[in-house]
């Protein structure tokens, strides 16, 4: 992805911010217990910034778990609806790659789905730089489970209707950038988590349009979902589908 096609599909969440809002999942509380873990200490009073936080999935359930936050987002639609789902919690508008946060001001420096739109040349030194020593940057990303079939069958659909290869469609592929981008500049330690939800194939259909890629693609993705909710339709004849994720974390400790 050239970073012109890398911007103008991370900016395209801002049209559709409500839809994103309302239709993507959630993160499950295993993650959060990991992330504790991994970094050895609690986020409960944590002093913490959320950077991409979109519409705030991520960031309410930080906050929620008693993590002093700062939210950091450059999208205005998506800013938009962040303040009001969020208006107790502070946002910010930046990225990755130019923080506004002070030096060695945090304990977390976190991003949820978002840190495949950083450029690691730049957003690396910008952690280190606002992590105070001993603080953790963390990475996740919630990944559709392949090993399930109707989610692999799905997948497949999606590459053949946009013409994608299995590494470029999938979302574990951010995961490996920061891996290889990061090399001698931070120790990552990586778990997975793996959680479910069921949802109305109306509801599952919507979270997936909200993808970069659809947004990106109008009447092609038009033609996609139509023909989607035929095949899911096939495989819950209720309506309900399970959408099962594994979701992918990455934490390092600032030296």
């Amino acid at each position: 992805m050239t970073p012109a096609s890398r911007t103008s599909r991370a900016l395209s969440f801002d049209s559709a911010a409500a839809q994103y809002a309302a239709n993507r999942p959630s993160y499950p509380a295993a993650l959060f217990e990991a992330i504790e873990d991994m970094a050895g200490r609690p986020l409960a009073g944590a002093r913490l910034a959320d950077i991409g936080a979109g519409t705030g999935i991520g960031t309410a359930l930080l906050h929620a778990r008693g993590a002093r936050v700062v939210a950091v987002e450059p999208g205005d639609g998506m800013a938009e609806q962040f303040r009001r789902g969020l208006p107790e919690v502070p946002i910010v508008r930046g990225d990755g790659n130019h923080l506004p946060l002070a030096t060695a001001s945090l304990d977390f420096l976190t991003y949820a789905q978002s840190w495949h739109w950083t450029d690691p040349d730049r957003s690396i030194p910008e952690a280190l730089r606002v992590l105070r020593p001993g603080g953790a940057l963390a990475l996740w990303w919630n990944a559709a489970a392949l090993d399930v079939p109707w989610i692999d069958a799905q997948t497949s659909r999606v590459e053949r209707h946009f013409g994608l290869g299995r590494a470029v469609g999938g979302n574990g592929d951010g995961t490996h950038e920061a891996l290889a981008t990061s090399a001698g500049r931070l120790e990552f330690e990586r778990r997975h988590v793996r959680w479910t939800r069921r949802v109305p194939v109306g509801t599952h259909l919507a979270n997936i349009s909200s993808h970069s890629l659809f947004l990106v693609h109008g009447e092609r993705t038009a033609a996609f979902i139509d023909a989607e909710r035929r095949h899911l339709l096939a495989v819950f004849p209720d309506g309900m589908v399970e959408e099962t994720y594994d979701v992918g974390l990455l934490l390092a400790i600032r030296p």
